[in-house]
């Protein structure tokens, strides 16, 4: 048996148990995993009475509570049972420390005039991105999240969203190129073996 434990926000354990129960319920029958739940505490156990399938399915299923913790809506955090997702978490305290005016302040920054800033990164990297107490939470393919969170990084150390959005650009073409070079590798590793095989 294996038991994980991860703490969530405990204005976030509704979002968590679902109306019904139904979220909870869905979350177990993808992992295989019993979830309990303490919403006195948001703390957050996750059971697994059997070796799951997925190896990797235990770190997913806290990966996808963790970003239901972080204000995303489920549907949005499930998509990291997807091996491709990642979930980046950046914490704002780091950057500007405790005070509740400076973190006003640069969570406004990145959400932009009537959410325009965030919309526009999301839009052009793919991602999908929370702005929730002292985090900013962004989830995506790997190529999307980096030039996402180069962005929002230039936002809250004080860039203009112009310089910002220069970054994540920047950044962007970057990550196509990689991504452009790894499925030529994969491509020509596949016909390699194919043509052993044949």
């Amino acid at each position: 048996m294996r038991e994980l434990t991860v703490k969530i926000p405990k204005d976030r354990v509704g979002a968590l148990i679902g109306k019904g129960g139904r979220t909870r319920r869905e979350l177990e029958e993808i992992s295989g995993a019993k979830i309990e739940i303490d919403s006195g505490t948001g703390e957050v156990t996750v059971r697994f009475n059997d070796e799951p399938r997925d190896p990797l399915m235990p770190q997913k299923l806290l990966q996808v509570v963790r970003a239901i913790g972080r204000g995303f809506n489920p549907e949005i955090a499930k998509k990291l049972f997807d091996d491709e997702y990642v979930l980046e978490v950046l914490d704002l305290r780091k950057y500007v420390g405790g005070r509740k005016n400076q973190l006003i302040r640069v969570r406004g920054r990145v959400i932009g005039e009537r959410g325009k800033a965030k919309r526009y990164i999301e839009e052009r990297t793919g991602t999908n991105i929370s702005v929730y107490g002292h985090t900013v939470s962004i989830i995506g393919k790997h190529y999307g999240v980096l030039p996402a969170k180069e962005a929002v990084e230039a936002l809250i150390t004080g860039a203009r969203h112009s310089a910002a959005y220069k970054k994540m650009e920047k950044a962007l073409s970057v990550m196509k190129s990689i991504e452009v070079m790894e499925k030529m590798t994969e491509s020509r590793d596949k016909e390699i073996r194919e043509e052993r095989f044949n």
